[in-house]
């Protein structure tokens, strides 16, 4: 096989350089993160997670609220349970970790270690109205018993600054730390505690949230400011006094649902008690070592300080002159980047299932919704750590096998259609994302399209002899070699169409003819679940449009599933993963039927020529089918581009921004999927939108006067312009293009304008114009468009 190379002729040197800072106006004093508001989808089920974290750091750290905390904290919710140190951030499924909350106690009623409260929810208290602050590196409130509360971070240790009201009489504060987590998963945990330093020491076994297996963790927690008093253990409220180094194993959750250890002590100096957690996926030693070796000095200041400048270094490769747009849009903008980078968390050396030089990245949460906008923005602004992602994922393949879908907690998660990650791999090698191997990460695209697993819901694809011989997923298929979820066939057949279009993509970029032929004949089948004669109606009414992906048997017969089902118009939360009645996953048929982004020419022809795939795309978002809040809807706004429309494109995403993206708690449409909801409203405020696993940008006006991107790997800033920028978003349509000054007619773009960098100006009026609307200036298409 040929030798897999990507050459952009850059030095390694360059790329691991650090970027200097641009601003929003221009001015080095701009400071992006007055415009970021953690607190952005912390209800109404965003699951966003708004406590203190660095960029990708594994040590995320937050209250966890007593219902609807996915995330940890809901600003829905009334009461706190505790603080713990490392979550999750927008998970739809079940709550994530939130292992070893602790919990501050001012005091006991009458200086009694047995009167106050341990078991969680007991021990729940509320927080005072108004006293939330949420930035990046921080959050702090009051909560209800009198403790003011801080939290800040390292990559690994948590630190956390209690304060105490100097105008109430305490008798001495205690911290206790409890074996349990957010999902109540544990099946094993231990607790120590110290009893000449306080210090505890606690480990447990927990599950995942959202796959199979289970994972061990380690906390170390130390403390600064007073003096100990004693020491015991709890089991639910049932208090043991151990004036010795005392040790408690307790069972599975069920066994002892609140269990730990704590430490009282003999008040505070300055009422100012810090505690450092460190934390660790090795041991308790390492945990230990990991807090001493991050947070010596328990400096709270200066660690939130480096916080905040780890953020600012980040964000400042993006900058934006406003133009008059709101201070709420540029919030909502900053916010949307700041979630992108949350997740996929770096857990480089907690890795205890291989070893390996490699990077080690977890909280791929799934790559199924991350791969459409999160990880394509990431190769836009961060493009280092997009590679230490890659070749993280190709790691994994080399030590267990396949390549994820979805991998949370050092598990295993549940795949949910495709075997996306061909699709970042393909999308990366095509941006020229440095430093990958790239021999093994097409072994391993290719392994995913022809070798099944033996338990294809959590790795790779399942219904393989079906897929190659039929040429599609059928519905209640016999192909049962192996075990996975039977389900979704409609979705996962124009999924795995897409997957073998990016092998075929890269198969011919690299020369492998044979494979390229083979894989972009399956990029085709697609075509082999529609069936024309399936009518659409909504409340008994025609809709005007025929023909939907169906499902299909294995014996050639079709099967029926109305085209509206798992719309928000009929049984909206009928598709998920672990249901059996339905062929279409997290979305309708009618949803499903425009994903051919490989081929776009040949669907517009499918569904009746330009002007019915205008009309058809239009009525998805305009009847109440179509909910922006799940990653498959993201594409769509942007399809009217292939049909010669991009200022419908445009108006598109202004219908969604800010309506159900904003800078409110709830704004965000659904939840945020580790920040997918967050890329996509960025990127659209940028101007771009990226196909993720072709070398394309779809182009729109940024709602911006200018945004200006540095790249990582050349050093170059790219700059897209509103050369008449409008505010109030009445002039929203393109009516001409430059590119250094030269027009541009294309409605698309490619990467080497980031690599290269320059100038792309927009002249935008009211209406929609001839600009980008030719043939020649459509995005790519397998078969040529025919109009």
């Amino acid at each position: 096989m040929r030798t897999l190379n990507k050459v952009i002729g850059v030095s390694p040197l360059l790329f691991l350089s650090t970027i200097a800072a641009h601003s929003s106006t221009g001015n080095s004093s701009f400071d992006p993160l007055r415009y970021v508001n953690p607190l952005i989808g912390t209800s109404n089920g965003g699951h966003v997670f708004a406590g203190a974290s660095l960029p990708f750091g594994m040590a995320k750290a937050g209250p966890d609220s007593d219902y609807d905390n996915q995330g940890g904290f809901s600003t829905d919710s009334g009461g706190i349970m505790g603080f713990s140190h490392m979550h999750d951030s927008g998970t739809g499924g079940a709550a994530s970790m939130g292992t070893f909350p602790i919990f501050p106690h001012p005091n006991c009623t009458n200086d009694d270690i047995t009167q106050c409260v341990y078991s969680s929810p007991n021990r729940n208290t509320g927080y005072v109205a108004g006293s939330v602050t949420a930035k990046p590196g921080y959050f702090g409130f009051m909560l209800k018993n009198g403790v003011q509360t801080e939290i800040t971070v390292t990559n690994h240790t948590a630190l956390y600054r209690f304060t105490f009201d100097p105008n109430v009489q305490y008798n001495s504060p205690v911290i206790l730390v409890d074996l349990g987590d957010l999902p109540q998963s544990r099946s094993s945990g231990t607790a120590t505690v110290n009893p000449t330093s306080g210090q505890l020491q606690v480990s447990g076994t927990f599950g995942p949230s959202f796959g199979d297996g289970n994972y061990k963790t380690y906390a170390c927690i130390d403390f600064a400011g007073a003096g100990i008093r004693n020491t015991g253990t709890f089991f639910g409220d049932q208090v043991a006094l151990q004036p010795g180094n005392v040790s408690q194993t307790v069972g599975s959750y069920g066994s002892a649902k609140s269990a730990g250890a704590w430490t009282q002590f003999a008040g505070a100096v300055n009422n100012e008690l810090k505690v450092r957690v460190g934390l660790s996926l090795i041991s308790n030693a390492d945990a230990c070592s990991n807090g001493q070796n991050e947070i010596p000095n328990f400096d709270f200041d200066a660690t939130y300080e480096a916080a905040q400048q780890a953020w600012t270094n980040k964000l400042n490769v993006v900058s934006v002159n406003p133009g008059g747009a709101s201070d709420d849009l540029q919030t909502s903008f900053w916010s949307g980047l700041y979630r992108s980078m949350l997740s996929p968390q770096d857990y480089t050396g907690q890795n205890p299932l291989w070893q390996s030089d490699e990077p080690y990245y977890d909280s791929y949460y799934c790559i199924w919704d991350s791969f459409r906008s999160i990880h394509p923005l990431l190769t836009l602004i961060d493009p280092y750590s997009q590679s230490r992602m890659v070749r993280s994922l190709v790691d994994i393949y080399r030590n267990e096998g396949y390549l994820p879908d979805c991998r949370m907690s050092l598990c295993k998660g549940f795949t949910q259609g495709g075997s996306n990650a061909d699709i970042v791999i393909t999308d990366a090698y095509l941006k020229g994302v440095p430093d990958i191997d790239w021999n093994t990460a097409y072994e391993a695209i290719i392994k995913d399209a022809e070798v099944e697993p033996d338990n294809w819901s959590v790795e790779g694809r399942g219904n393989l002899d079906s897929w190659h011989n039929l040429g599609y997923v059928p519905t209640h298929d016999n192909d049962t070699n192996t075990s996975g979820f039977m389900t979704g066939s409609i979705s996962r057949t124009v999924e795995y169409a897409y997957n073998d279009f990016c092998i075929a993509t890269m198969a011919n970029q690299t020369g492998q003819s044979g494979d390229y032929n083979k894989y972009i004949g399956r990029a085709q089948n697609w075509k082999n679940m529609f069936n024309s004669d399936t009518a659409s109606s909504i409340n008994g009414v025609y809709t005007g449009f025929t023909g939907f992906l169906q499902p299909k048997y294995d014996n050639g017969s079709w099967g029926s599933q109305d085209p509206i089902f798992c719309s928000p118009l009929l049984d909206f939360n009928s598709c998920y993963l672990f249901e059996s009645n339905y062929e279409t996953y997290e979305g309708s048929a009618w949803l499903y039927t425009f994903f051919v982004p490989q081929d776009m020419g040949e669907l517009i022809a499918t569904l009746g020529g330009k002007d019915n795939f205008t009309s058809r795309l239009s009525y998805l978002h305009d009847s109440g089918l179509l909910y922006v809040g799940d990653e498959q809807a993201f594409l769509t706004v942007y399809q009217f581009h292939y049909a010669g429309h991009p200022g419908l494109s445009s108006k598109q995403a202004h219908a969604y921004i800010p309506s159900q993206f904003n800078n409110t708690n709830s704004g965000i449409p659904g939840n945020d999927d580790s920040g997918a909801m967050g890329s996509f409203e960025s990127l659209s405020m940028m101007g771009i939108w990226p196909v993720s696993g072709q070398d394309v940008y779809l182009l729109n006006p940024p709602f911006f006067e200018e945004v200006s991107i540095t790249n990582a790997i050349t050093g170059k800033v790219a700059t897209i312009r509103n050369a008449n920028f409008d505010p109030s978003y009445t002039n929203i349509y393109i009516q001409n293009a430059t590119r250094d000054g030269k027009p541009w007619t294309k409605n698309w773009i490619d990467h080497d304008f980031f690599l290269n960098g320059g100038i792309l100006e927009f002249t935008l009026g009211d209406n929609e114009s001839g600009w980008g609307t030719n043939t020649e200036d459509l995005p790519p298409s397998l078969t040529p468009y025919n109009f």
